[in-house]
C-alpha cells in the first residue's frame, strides 16, 4: 500500500519509537486466502503505517483456519476434533494492538467476526501476572468496509465488546469505507474511490496514530495499575460449572 504525502510526512516527522510494538489485524472476511479481499485493501493502510514506524505487524484470516464454536478456551475438551483458537490465540495475546476488520452484510459485521468475539470472549476469564484480566494492557480498534449502511453499527458493537473483555480504546478508534447504497462497487474494485477516500484515509490514519501512542504510553508505564481492578480480590459471579465462569 502506498501512503499518501500526508501519512508519509507524519511517519517521517514522528518522534516516538514504536519498534518494540506488536500488532495483529484479524481480517474477518468471509473469503478464504488468497481470494482478494476488500477489507484487507483498508487493512493495508493502518498496516503501512506501523511498518512504516517500525511496528511487526500480521494480518490473519480466521476463515482460513478450522476455529470452533463455543465460549470454552479449546473446544476440542467439549466435543469438538478440531480447533484451532488456541494456537490463533498466542498471536493475538502477544499483541499490543489488535485491530478487528470486517465486511457489512445485512448491516451487520460478519459471520467470521461474531464468532472471533465470542472466542475472544472464552479467554476473559484468565488473569495476567498483576492478577487483572488478561487482556489488560492492551489496545483495540476496528476497521469496516461495504457497500451498505452499517459501518457504524459494527463499530459500536466490536469496540464495546473489545473494551468490556479488558482492552484500552483510544479515541477515534474506528475506521470505515462504505460505497454506495447497493450492489455498487467495493471498497478495491476499479472506480470505486475507495482506496483515494479522504474521508475514509483521514479516519484510518487517525485510528492508527491513536492505536500507536496509547500502546505506547501502556507499555511504557506497566500496562494499566493493578489497584482497584484486581479480579483476584472478587469472586462476585463465578460459576465454574457453567461456559466462561468468570464473566457471567
Amino acid at each position: 500500500m502506498t501512503l499518501n504525502q500526508q501519512q508519509r510526512e507524519q511517519c517521517r516527522t514522528s518522534r516516538w519509537d514504536f519498534s518494540d510494538l506488536r500488532a495483529v489485524f484479524l481480517n474477518c472476511t468471509l473469503k478464504k486466502s488468497p481470494e482478494l479481499s476488500h477489507t484487507e485493501g483498508l487493512i493495508d493502510i493502518a498496516k503501512s503505517i506501523l511498518r512504516e514506524n517500525g511496528v511487526s505487524t500480521q494480518i490473519i484470516r480466521p476463515v482460513d483456519h478450522d476455529i470452533a464454536v463455543g465460549v470454552y478456551p479449546d473446544m476440542t475438551e467439549h466435543g469438538w476434533e478440531q480447533d484451532a483458537w488456541p494456537a490463533l490465540f498466542k498471536e493475538i495475546i502477544a499483541a499490543d494492538i489488535l485491530v478487528i476488520t470486517t465486511p457489512i452484510w445485512l448491516g451487520d459485521k460478519s459471520s467470521i467476526c461474531s464468532r472471533i468475539i465470542e472466542r475472544l470472549y472464552s479467554m476473559s476469564g484468565e488473569l495476567n501476572e498483576q492478577g487483572q484480566y488478561l487482556y489488560y494492557g492492551r489496545v483495540g480498534g476496528c476497521l469496516v468496509t461495504g457497500d451498505e449502511d452499517g459501518a457504524k453499527h459494527c463499530a459500536m458493537n466490536i469496540l464495546y465488546s473489545l473494551q468490556h473483555l479488558g482492552y484500552l480504546i483510544p479515541p477515534q478508534s474506528d475506521a470505515a469505507w462504505v460505497g454506495e447504497a447497493g450492489p455498487g462497487p467495493s471498497y478495491r474494485d476499479a472506480g470505486s474511490g475507495g482506496p483515494d477516500n479522504d474521508f475514509t484515509n483521514r479516519n484510518t490514519t487517525f485510528m492508527t496514530w491513536n492505536l500507536l501512542h496509547m500502546a505506547r504510553m501502556l507499555k511504557d508505564a506497566g500496562g494499566l495499575p493493578a489497584h482497584g481492578n484486581q479480579r483476584s480480590e472478587w469472586e462476585a459471579g463465578c460459576r465454574f460449572d457453567f461456559p466462561n465462569p468468570d464473566y457471567r
